[in-house]
């Protein structure tokens, strides 16, 4: 049937138009990363997100053909860092090295959080997980788990903990172990998980509970002492140093997971092209060493819509936890 000579030529300046936007979606995609990348890790300098994201970063430069600028926006459990992501333009230029804590405990920890962790990121991929290790000062008679519940039950109220802030893996170890124990334990957040670590060292606080990647040098260097991990395994880098549940607290365990994430509506591409180049990245048996020799365990590749189901059910299984807990961001 032949159409009006009218209807012809908005027929093919439609399809004129459709050709030149494919063209240019093709030319984003083809150009894309056109500029340096900013990964915002939420923690700040020194701890494990931190650690992690440089080395990661090193190697997604290599991959992207772009600079890769690893940026600490730490502060109020990493929401600073994690609003400025969620309001980033979704163009794959401005995405996080973040956690559980940002990600699932926050949702628990502040009543009024400035965006949705479940609707306003895109997840990229999952990179791995690490325990934490109960440490005191090396001059704490404490030889055990066991010698610390004793010494909470004798001072209770008067043992303190510390964090690098309210909302971390840090905090809520300390929340479960007191829990646990039916002690009474003062949290003491500080800004960053480094102050939260020299704060034990100076014996400014009673013990923590940091990831181990972040205290394993000044555990060997007789820094700190080691009491438990928080793994349901020992760990390969403190194999006499025995978890919670072998000296006593049966199913204490907290792993906390990392991954790249970024705002949402990322174009499909990029999120593939994210989701392909980290995975290739962890799965690189350098990569692979580097990172275990820090404690981190690497976990198996995930595309991105698992890693979006995964975050989802641990936020389903946490979030309650962390409720009944009464642990808020003081």
């Amino acid at each position: 049937m032949m159409l009006p000579r009218a209807a012809s030529n908005a027929v093919r300046t439609i399809a004129f138009l459709a050709a030149a936007a494919v063209r240019t979606t093709a030319a984003a995609d083809d150009t894309w990363p056109a500029k340096p990348v900013r990964v915002v890790v939420p923690l700040a300098a020194g701890s494990t997100a931190d650690i992690v994201a440089r080395l990661m970063g090193q190697e997604l430069s290599k991959a992207l053909h772009q600079a890769v600028v690893i940026e600490n926006r730490a502060g109020a459990g990493g929401t600073i860092g994690m609003g400025e992501v969620a309001r980033a333009a979704p163009d794959g230029y401005n995405v996080s090295f973040t956690g559980q804590g940002t990600l699932v405990f926050n949702r628990a920890i502040y009543p009024k959080l400035p965006y949705d962790t479940l609707k306003d990121f895109t997840a990229l991929a999952l990179v791995g997980g690490v325990a934490n290790v109960m440490i005191v000062h090396p001059g704490n008679p404490a030889a055990n788990v066991t010698d610390v519940i004793a010494q909470a039950r004798a001072r209770p109220g008067q043992l303190t903990y510390s964090s690098g802030g309210s909302g971390t893996s840090h905090h809520l170890s300390g929340v479960l172990f007191a829990r646990m124990t039916r002690t009474d334990l003062i949290h003491v957040p500080y800004k960053s998980t480094p102050q939260g670590v020299l704060a034990v060292m100076a014996s400014d606080v009673t013990m923590g509970f940091f990831n181990t990647p972040t205290v394993i040098s000044q555990i060997r260097d007789g820094k700190l002492k080691a009491l438990g991990v928080t793994s349901t395994a020992r760990s390969p880098l403190l194999p006499a140093v025995p978890t919670m549940e072998e000296q006593g607290l049966k199913g204490f365990e907290v792993n906390t997971w990392f991954g790249f994430v970024g705002p949402a509506g990322l174009p499909r591409e990029i999120v593939m092209r994210y989701n392909t180049e980290i995975n290739k990245i962890a799965a690189a048996p350098e990569m692979r060493a580097r990172l275990s020799g820090q404690g981190f365990d690497l976990a198996p590749p995930m595309d991105a819509p698992a890693f979006t189901k995964f975050i989802a059910e641990d936020a389903a299984r946490w979030v309650p936890i962390v409720k009944a807990s009464g642990a808020t961001a003081e």
